[in-house]
């Protein structure tokens, strides 16, 4: 019994075209699903992801027209990354960023990865990691993550070297996502925020059977914590980290839902009876823990972080192929078998969306 990954990470957005327009066409992910939140069936829920959306590729979206700007705090997530393979890759994403208009942060050196941040229309922020070189920089294998690892001095300069940082950036211009930059690797991890590093640890590591891969500090805010927890020594699509913040400190609140922020984030599991052990730990640790959902593509279960965090667990299967051909994915509204009956009356309270046509690697003009 173990969690296998990440599965995806739920956010918020207020335009669905919008956001269609943006991870597919600036950022070339595929939109694999849309269907509606099947709590609330008069909103969209949008699905990205790989060509079929495999687990710890899916980035999804509730549309919530009339929410107001949600703020990251405590209880939140700061940010998800999505990994690309190497740094020329990296630089190329800056290049294509910035000639788009987008507001670019990095590269920076995180000395694990390489990274850039940007941010969504709604404010989510989107940080690009490569793949290497992992956690075994400055610690063996076979004792990961078991000591806390400064960040290194003259890593801390670089990052701090404002004419460096500018100047790295690809030559030439990039109109067309190329093979090696593209996003097909899917999440590279999520950072989110709690108060207290420790307690974090014993839920993710303890109870979930995680694996701690690094004990370090907020490389932006070095006297605070930052700790990674993963499957295979931080595999890249595995990894959830977080932020210690202390709540006593007036620089940090609590976060608002809304506009720009992560419902929930989830971990993938094998099959439904693993979930089920999954959920009898949560419950024997007092923890409250959802019956098991029918999301059609996936069951479900949801509890939450010690600092209230929405974590779900859910099935690897049985995926966005259920109800349409691979070549079809994204392309019309499916909805379950509950709600088709009300199909015309959940349809007028849409936007019919623009779809781009998928080559096989990106969406097209």
């Amino acid at each position: 019994m173990s969690i296998l990954g990440l599965h995806h990470i739920t956010l918020v957005c207020t335009n669905a075209q919008r956001t269609v327009d943006f991870y597919t066409g600036v950022l070339g992910l595929r939109l694999v699903k849309q269907t509606v939140n099947f709590d609330d069936p008069g909103a969209y829920h949008l699905y990205f992801g790989d060509e079929i959306g495999r687990p710890g590729t899916a980035v999804t979206f509730f549309e919530w027209p009339r929410a107001a700007q949600g703020r990251p705090g405590i209880g939140g997530t700061h940010h998800f990354a999505l990994a690309v393979a190497d740094y020329d890759g990296l630089l190329k994403w800056k290049r294509r960023l910035t000639d788009l208009g987008q507001q670019v942060d990095g590269p920076l050196d995180r000395h694990y990865f390489q990274s850039i941040y940007f941010r969504d229309p709604d404010g989510v922020i989107i940080e690009i990691a490569t793949l290497g070189p992992g956690f075994a920089v400055d610690e063996p294998l076979a004792t990961l993550g078991s000591a806390h690892r400064y960040p290194p001095a003259e890593m801390m300069v670089n990052n701090r070297d404002e004419a460096r940082i500018a100047a790295a950036n690809w030559p030439e211009p990039v109109p067309a996502i190329t093979p090696d930059m593209a996003l097909s690797h899917g999440m590279h991890h999520i950072t989110a925020i709690g108060t207290d590093i420790e307690r974090t640890h014993a839920f993710f590591g303890g109870l979930l059977g995680l694996q701690r891969v690094k004990m370090t500090s907020n490389f932006d805010d070095p006297t605070s914590a930052h700790w990674y927890w993963g499957v295979d020594n931080g595999r890249p699509g595995t990894l959830i980290t977080y932020f210690e913040r202390n709540p006593r400190d007036k620089r940090y609140h609590t976060v608002q839902m809304g506009a720009g922020q992560t419902h929930h984030y989830a971990f993938a599991v094998a099959d439904e009876e693993t979930q089920l052990i999954y959920r009898e730990k949560l419950l024997r640790a007092g923890l409250r823990v959802s019956p098991v959902m029918d999301r059609v593509y996936f069951k479900s279960i949801y509890s939450s972080d010690p600092d209230g965090h929405i974590v779900e667990i859910a099935t690897a299967g049985p995926g966005f192929l259920y109800d349409e051909a691979a070549a079809d994915l994204g392309t019309r509204l499916q909805l379950p078998p509950w709600l088709e009956v009300h199909r015309a009356t959940i349809e007028t309270h849409l936007t019919p969306l623009r779809v781009r046509p998928w080559n096989g690697e990106t969406a097209v003009s």
